[in-house]
């Protein structure tokens, strides 16, 4: 028996084609493409991050007060760039909620500009509630916040259904303001 020998040739075939490189660049392009502009905004999130969770907040507080059958409070702490929920007791204690109602801080980034509440006026320092009661009704409010970058947002919380819409930039509502007017504020 002879044995056989088999030669390998000086080239080898391990290795990746052109083709196979460059569909790796084109996937590696398109995930470039579709990661970085979501860290291009980073700075701006914090603003829209806390619209929502403010907006949550007060849907959370209007649906409080209609289940409970208890009047509830949306507080907001201008200086100290909080709000919060408090529910008014039968004996008119006011109780700090927990949980989603609990007090936020506003990120370092954001602070409010002024909030305006029907029946109570604007305020830009200092402290104003929107009073949420049981009959599904909420205060209407108009929150102005600001990020660092200087971009502006306005929330408007809706009265019927305590729903809010945030507009970009600084907005002012005519019924609101003709509101405040009648009351000679």
């Amino acid at each position: 028996m002879a044995a056989t020998v088999t030669r390998r040739p000086l080239w080898s075939a391990a290795g990746f084609t052109l083709v196979e490189l460059a569909v790796v660049l084109l996937l590696l392009g398109i995930f470039t493409a579709l990661v970085v502009p979501l860290f291009a905004g980073i700075g701006d999130d914090a603003l829209q991050v806390s619209a929502r969770r403010l907006a949550g907040t007060a849907k959370y507080l209007y649906n409080e007060a209609a289940l409970t059958g208890r009047p509830h409070r949306l507080v907001f702490d201008l200086d100290g760039g909080e709000f919060g929920g408090r529910r008014l007791e039968t004996n008119d204690e006011l109780v700090t909620l927990d949980g989603t109602g609990s007090d936020h801080s506003l990120p370092d980034a954001v602070h409010f500009l002024d909030v305006v509440v029907a029946g109570r006026g604007k305020v830009n320092s200092g402290s104003i509630y929107a009073a949420l009661l049981p009959v599904g009704w909420i205060d209407e409010t108009v929150v102005h916040l600001e990020g660092s970058g200087g971009q502006q947002l306005t929330l408007r919380i809706a009265p019927l259904t305590g729903s809010s819409e945030v507009y970009e930039g600084y907005r002012e509502f005519e019924n609101l303001a003709a509101s405040e007017q009648s009351q000679g504020r």
